[in-house]
């Protein structure tokens, strides 16, 4: 080599050094274990070593530190969230966010090199709409869970009537050794890796599923909106050439956007044996409760009790709960939604 090639041989031996990535060692938790798969997803931290302890010396010389270290410093690149003068949300950082949990590990790297890690799972740029749109879904739906429980924030006001013990963090959680369980630190460093594997498939299996599935979802049901009155003269029902269209949220921001909020009562669609199915629109994405739920008489009964209860032939169920039904045809859950309909006037 030249000489005077010294300057570029000493900037290509720095990017070819592993950089490292530091976080606390012992017991790990879903927010670190995501915040380190999430960066490793990036190209620069792609084959970066994870350095787990809590010696601050060990954790100057790392590249990049999570979860630990009691620091918040973007741009020295110091990501923890348990000091007492932490406060910051998606919220707080960037107003035109709506959500108000406070940021675990997670949701810093999240809020801090999301658009980036997206943009390299859907090999788009970074200022493509659908990145924009795939950042704020993704934190809602996903990201923003980590934060609240590892934060200790509560679901809800009130004691809720179960609790849930499947979520990711409870995931993540059983991967660390039990109580009675001996583990030196290579076993925990092996459990770590193993959870950051299963941290990185759920993550891109969530990014995934908004790009590929629901997000597509969204042209479907505008069209299915603007042919309603085609559907029935009401312009109440939506009709949809196959079943299983993530529908529910893209209605509910569509009827917004178009000023029609709670303006639509029912869903019909033919299942994949052919028949068909009638359901209610909910109040809201986060609740079971309908609009208009099915006719409570028709609730639990099926098949010919069914159609003679209601005169209505074809028909096969009313759920238990009024929120879903089917028919035979496509004329048979018309005329199902037509008797439902009916049920505004008597209310």
């Amino acid at each position: 080599m030249l000489l005077n090639d010294q300057e570029n041989y000493d900037a290509h031996f720095q990017m070819m050094k592993m950089l490292r990535i530091g976080t606390h060692n012992g017991t790990f938790h879903a927010d670190e274990v995501l915040a380190c798969a999430l960066l490793k997803i990036l190209p620069k931290y792609k084959e970066s070593e994870i350095v787990r302890t809590r010696d601050p010396a060990v954790l100057d010389t790392c590249d990049i530190v999570v979860d630990v270290g009691g620091e918040f410093n973007a741009e020295k690149n110091r990501f923890d969230h348990h000091q007492k003068s932490f406060t910051h949300t998606m919220n707080s950082l960037d107003p035109k966010y709506k959500y108000q949990i406070k940021l675990s590990s997670a949701g810093l790297v999240y809020f801090h090199f999301g658009k980036e890690i997206l943009s390299v799972l859907e090999d788009k740029q970074v200022t493509d709409p659908l990145v924009e749109t795939l950042y704020e879904k993704v934190y809602e739906k996903f990201i923003q869970e980590i934060d609240g429980i590892d934060n200790g924030v509560e679901t809800h006001d009130t004691e809720g009537r179960y609790t849930i013990n499947t979520n990711f963090s409870s995931r993540i959680g059983n991967f660390n050794p039990a109580w009675n369980e001996e583990s030196d630190d290579a076993d925990q460093m092996k459990r770590f890796e193993k959870a950051m594997v299963q941290a990185d498939s759920e993550f891109r299996d969530k990014v995934h599923f908004y790009a590929k599935s629901w997000w597509p979802a969204r042209k479907i049901v505008a069209d299915a909106l603007e042919k309603r009155f085609q559907v029935h003269p009401s312009g109440q029902v939506l009709e949809f050439t196959q079943g299983g269209v993530p529908w529910k949220e893209h209605l509910l921001t569509l009827e917004k956007e178009q000023d029609i909020e709670g303006q639509l009562y029912y869903v019909i669609y033919a299942d994949q044996s052919g028949k068909w199915r009638v359901q209610c629109v909910p109040i809201s994405t986060s609740t079971f409760q309908n609009r208009l739920s099915l006719p409570e008489a028709w609730r639990g009964v099926r098949d010919e009790e069914l159609s003679k209860l209601s005169e209505i032939p074809g028909c096969i169920f009313v759920h238990a709960s009024g929120f879903i039904g089917g028919n035979q045809t496509r004329e048979g859950v018309l005329q199902m939604v037509d008797v439902a309909l009916k049920q505004q006037k008597k209310e």
